[in-house]
């Protein structure tokens, strides 16, 4: 996304993803451009196809509030993305102060983090790793202090091997990402992971060429565990108060079901007696750390138990 033309981009990239068959337009001949043409935007939303192409390119940058409902119903745009492109297109507030360090963990999240009993960890806006309790550092070994998820997602091929719908997942990391984001996309850690990903990632340019937005939504993601084979976890997020952007996320089972009883069996592998007294989910340094004795650095899984075949849920799942 350029710096200067922010709606315009959104809009072009939005606009090549409905097809004329999407909106019950007759679609005659061969189309130079993939989805719609300007002309078929401008008269579906009722302005001319003038103005906007102006906002396309960037020489108009304040359309009224009506002008952007017809818009997003012609793009199709649901609630949230009609959300972001509004967002776009307001005022650009007057620019934060970067945090210089890594944000410290309030210590109400710390302890939610250790005591809450599932596979958590918090990240920051831009997906950096804030912290993570042992659960989900045994649940997803790339899950580390200082890694950021978008990276892991796209560069770290365990990743690719642990979760089976690797594609849908990755893509709804990204869509969650630029809105978390929304217009801060100028932070310089977001430039250089963004150009970095672009560079290493053919799936990542794709994805991120999409300008999807969409909240963290319950559908399942589905991994194949080493240690305790197939799961299907909903991913949970809670924002944290405070103005560093943080977000605790969760992963859980239904209640009684097949998939919480392998999830309890790894926290059972990760909590046995070769572990206990290894301490507290690890965090970042900040003021809210509490001493050393309180949490612990993780490796990527070099401290795991050796998997015996007797602890292994890995029969067949009944078939529907």
């Amino acid at each position: 996304m350029s710096e200067e033309n922010r709606l315009g981009d959104y809009l072009r990239a939005r606009r090549e993803l409905v097809t004329p068959d999407d909106l019950g337009l007759p679609s005659h001949g061969v189309r130079r451009v993939p989805g719609l043409r300007r002309e078929e935007v401008a008269l579906l939303a009722g302005i001319s196809s003038d103005y906007y192409l102006r906002l396309e390119q960037g020489r108009d940058r304040n359309p009224s509030v009506q002008v952007l409902d017809a818009l997003a119903r012609v793009l199709l745009l649901d609630d949230t993305a009609t959300a972001y492109l509004h967002q776009l297109a307001a005022p650009r507030p007057r620019a934060r102060r970067r945090p210089s360090r890594r944000p410290a963990v309030p210590p109400a999240t710390a302890q939610l983090l250790e005591s809450i009993g599932l596979p958590a960890f918090v990240t920051d806006r831009a997906l950096d790793v804030i912290a993570v309790n042992p659960l989900a550092a045994a649940l997803v070994p790339t899950v580390r202090v200082g890694e950021n998820r978008l990276r892991s997602f796209f560069l770290d091929p365990a990743e690719r091997e642990l979760h089976t719908d690797w594609s849908a997942t990755a893509a709804q990391c990204v869509a969650v990402f630029r809105r978390r984001l929304g217009t801060d996309v100028d932070d310089p850690r977001v430039v250089r992971l963004v150009g970095e990903l672009s560079l290493a990632s053919a799936e990542f340019r794709k994805v991120w060429a999409r300008h999807d937005v969409r909240p963290v939504v319950d559908k399942p993601i589905r991994m194949n565990h080493p240690q305790v084979g197939e799961l299907s976890l909903t991913l949970s997020k809670l924002d944290v108060d405070g103005p560093h952007g943080l977000a605790l996320a969760a992963y859980h089972a239904a209640p009684g079901s097949e998939d919480a009883e392998r999830l309890a069996l790894l926290a059972s592998l990760t909590t046995g007696p070769a572990r206990r007294g290894a301490g507290p989910a690890r965090r970042g340094a900040g003021p809210a750390r509490r001493g050393a004795g309180s949490a612990r650095q993780r490796t990527s899984g070099a401290d795991r138990r050796p998997e015996c075949a007797e602890n292994r849920l890995d029969r067949p799942r009944p078939t529907a």
